[in-house]
């Protein structure tokens, strides 16, 4: 059996939304202290829909498997739809990770997390009404 899906080995050679968006509504960075994979996402939102979203990760095939997996379940969606997005969702789309790589998924999440909450910190606006 192979240590990695199809998919991952896809995201991890072919990554999606690779890049920077210079004018972005809300940036996010994370980092796990303990393999050194660091990630930084990019969003741009207009009438709250994610419009564009791109990532830099420095890191294993399988963190950046899961940045570019995390980027296409988010975009062209709500803000509140990619606010709900896990770790265990970003896993399963890849079609699995090996369990000593999901705190790479858990980064995916984490990074747009951050990225989500400093768009609402930008604009003023409470993170409360997306947890009802």
């Amino acid at each position: 059996m192979a240590l990695y899906s199809e998919k991952v080995m896809d995201h991890f050679r072919n990554p999606r939304n690779v890049g920077v968006i210079e004018d972005a509504d809300g940036i996010g960075e994370v980092g796990n202290a303990k393999c050194g994979d660091i990630m930084k996402m990019y969003l741009k939102i207009e009438d709250d829909i994610i419009q564009d979203v791109k990532f830099e990760t420095f890191g294993c095939g399988s963190a950046i498997a899961s940045s570019s997996m995390a980027t296409e379940l988010i975009k062209g969606k709500p803000v509140s739809e990619a606010m709900q997005l896990t770790n265990k969702a970003v896993a399963e789309a890849l079609d699995g990770l090996p369990a000593y790589k999901m705190h790479c998924s858990v980064l995916a999440e984490e990074a747009i997390r951050s990225a989500l909450e400093d768009y609402y910190r930008r604009n003023g606006l409470s993170l409360c009404k997306e947890t009802t």
